[in-house]
Parts: C-alpha cells; structure tokens; sequence
C-alpha cells in the first residue's frame, strides 16, 4: 500500500510540474508597469478617487423622521 501512495504523491508532483512548466512568466518590472497604466487608465471611473455624487450614494446620511 506504501508503494501505491508514494507513485501516486510523485504522480502529483509530475502534474504540478507541468502545469508550472506551461505558465508564461512576466518580469515584476513589466508587471508594475502594466499595474500603473491600468490604475491610471481608470482613475477617472475609480469612485474611491473620484469621489460617488450624493445623488446615487446609498449610505448618504438621512433627513430625520417626515411623519413628526
């Protein structure tokens, strides 16, 4: 029974392996770079920068009661 584990945990690793092999790797410089002119390119759209009118915020704080 040992043996069967132990070809079936190598087993593992060899598909983990080529599935790791497969993987097309990017440099982190290139990576940052693509990061940044994405952040900037949606910056305007980002509501965390910009900011979500009054109009359409969900959370605005509300009037007091109306039926008083």
């Amino acid at each position: 029974m040992s043996d069967q584990n132990n070809i079936h945990s190598m087993l593992k690793i060899v598909v983990n392996s080529n599935c790791t092999c497969s993987l097309n790797r990017v440099k982190v410089s290139q990576s940052a770079a693509d990061l940044k002119q994405f952040c900037l390119q949606n910056a305007p759209q980002d509501p965390l920068l910009k900011g979500v009118p009054t109009s359409v915020n969900p959370f605005k704080t509300r009037s007091g009661c109306l039926l008083l």
